[in-house]
Protein backbone atom coordinates (compact mmCIF):
# COMPACT_ATOMS: atom_id res chain seq x y z
CA UNK A 1 0.00 0.00 0.00
CA UNK A 2 2.91 2.30 0.86
CA UNK A 3 4.42 1.51 -2.53
CA UNK A 4 1.24 2.10 -4.62
CA UNK A 5 1.11 5.61 -2.54
CA UNK A 6 4.39 6.80 -3.19
CA UNK A 7 4.16 5.41 -6.93
CA UNK A 8 0.77 7.69 -7.54
CA UNK A 9 2.50 10.69 -5.55
CA UNK A 10 5.82 10.44 -8.06
CA UNK A 11 3.12 9.74 -11.00
CA UNK A 12 1.52 13.73 -9.72
CA UNK A 13 4.20 15.08 -9.28
CA UNK A 14 5.65 14.23 -12.99
CA UNK A 15 1.99 15.31 -14.39
CA UNK A 16 2.95 18.65 -12.26
CA UNK A 17 6.29 19.35 -13.68
CA UNK A 18 5.51 18.86 -17.40
CA UNK A 19 2.22 21.48 -16.96
CA UNK A 20 4.55 23.66 -15.34
CA UNK A 21 6.51 23.92 -18.13
CA UNK A 22 3.44 24.19 -20.65
CA UNK A 23 3.18 27.48 -22.66
CA UNK A 24 0.60 28.97 -23.73
CA UNK A 25 1.02 30.54 -26.83
CA UNK A 26 -1.18 33.29 -26.00
CA UNK A 27 -0.02 34.55 -23.24
CA UNK A 28 2.40 37.80 -23.31
CA UNK A 29 5.94 37.27 -22.21
CA UNK A 30 6.95 39.50 -18.94
CA UNK A 31 10.19 40.82 -19.55
CA UNK A 32 12.79 39.48 -17.31
CA UNK A 33 14.66 41.91 -14.59
CA UNK A 34 17.61 42.94 -15.32
CA UNK A 35 20.36 40.75 -13.80
CA UNK A 36 22.92 43.97 -12.99
CA UNK A 37 22.97 47.03 -12.37
CA UNK A 38 24.48 48.99 -15.54
CA UNK A 39 26.23 51.61 -13.48
CA UNK A 40 27.60 49.45 -10.52
CA UNK A 41 27.24 45.92 -11.27
CA UNK A 42 25.50 44.70 -8.49
CA UNK A 43 22.74 41.93 -8.90
CA UNK A 44 19.25 43.61 -9.08
CA UNK A 45 16.82 41.94 -6.72
CA UNK A 46 12.95 43.03 -7.22
CA UNK A 47 12.05 45.78 -8.92
CA UNK A 48 13.28 48.56 -6.82
CA UNK A 49 16.15 50.98 -7.75
CA UNK A 50 19.33 50.27 -7.11
CA UNK A 51 21.42 51.39 -3.41
CA UNK A 52 23.80 53.12 -5.76
CA UNK A 53 21.52 55.27 -7.41
CA UNK A 54 19.63 55.99 -3.57
CA UNK A 55 22.73 56.86 -2.97
CA UNK A 56 23.36 59.49 -5.53
CA UNK A 57 20.08 61.04 -4.78
CA UNK A 58 21.05 61.95 -1.00
CA UNK A 59 23.76 64.10 -1.88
Amino acid sequence: MLIKGMIIFLAVMAALAMFGKLRLPGLPHRPALPGKCPSCGRPRIGKGPCPCHAKDKRR
